[in-house]
Formats: structure tokens, sequence, C-alpha cells
């Protein structure tokens, strides 16, 4: 026999056992993977709304007191064909040292400082799925834009 025939028939191929561990290795790691890149297409998404969402409540904030009177209520809509909810809550601005000081006499004349809250929502509107801005606005008595300011 020739010294190459030996050492061919010595070499061995791969048994079934480590070709099935090394498929089982390869499918753990090409799901860890795939776990992850869902995971961060799921952040993507979440991350976009909520960019969204901050973009249409600055917007709304915005549009307050510009040609029309900020005045006490509440208004809501919808925006980006019903994906996104939103909600305006006009208030007068109450000073909470104020309420634990003795009342004092209030001035009827002057600028009047507006509480505004805006709220987007989308999705289910879970905690996850709202934004919520609030700001002071200040409205003064001879402001064009004061018009049924009642405190």
């Amino acid at each position: 026999m020739s010294r190459s025939f030996v050492h061919a028939r010595r070499q061995r191929g791969y048994t079934l056992i480590e070709v099935v561990v090394a498929f089982g290795l390869l499918a753990f790691g090409m799901t860890l993977l795939l776990g992850m890149l869902t995971n961060a297409s799921r952040q993507v998404r979440a991350s976009d709304q909520y960019g969204r969402a901050a973009l249409h409540a600055q917007s709304l904030l915005a549009q307050i007191g510009v040609g029309q009177a900020i005045a006490v209520g509440r208004r809501n809509g919808r925006l980006d064909e019903g994906r996104y909810r939103w909600e305006v809550v006009v208030s007068a601005w109450r000073d909470p040292q104020a309420a634990r000081q003795p009342a004092q006499p209030q001035a009827l004349v002057g600028p009047k400082l507006m509480h505004v809250e805006v709220s987007v929502a989308w999705g289910e509107g879970g905690p996850r799925e709202r934004l919520r801005l609030e700001t002071l606005r200040l409205v003064a008595p001879t402001d064009p834009n004061a018009g049924g300011v009642v405190p």
C-alpha cells in the first residue's frame, strides 16, 4: 500500500453529532441577531412616533394666540390622518405661592398669565404613547389677542 492511500483512510469527515451541534449554534446565533434587529426596528418606530408628536405639539403651541384670542377653554382634534389625537387646555394661571399667603386684592386691569397645556397621544395612548407640553403665556389687556380672557 502506498503512503498516500493509508493517509487518506485515516482522514475522517465530521460526525453527525458535530454537524447537528454546529447547526444548533448557528440557529441560536441567528435567533439572537433577529431578536436584536426586531427590537431595534421597534425602537426606531417609537422614536419616529414620539418625534412626530413633539413636532405636532410644538406647532399647536405656536398657533395659540395667533389670529384668535387666547381664551380659557378646551379644544381637541386629530392630526396626520387620525394617527395623533391632540388636546389644548387654556386656564388662568394661579400662583402656588399665593394660595399659601393671605388673600390680597387682585388688580382688575393689567396683564394676565395664562396656563397652556398641549397633549398629543398616538396608538393606544398609554404612558409611552403620550406627550404633554405646558407653558405660560402673558396676555396684556391692550393686546388684540386679549379678547375673551377671563380669569
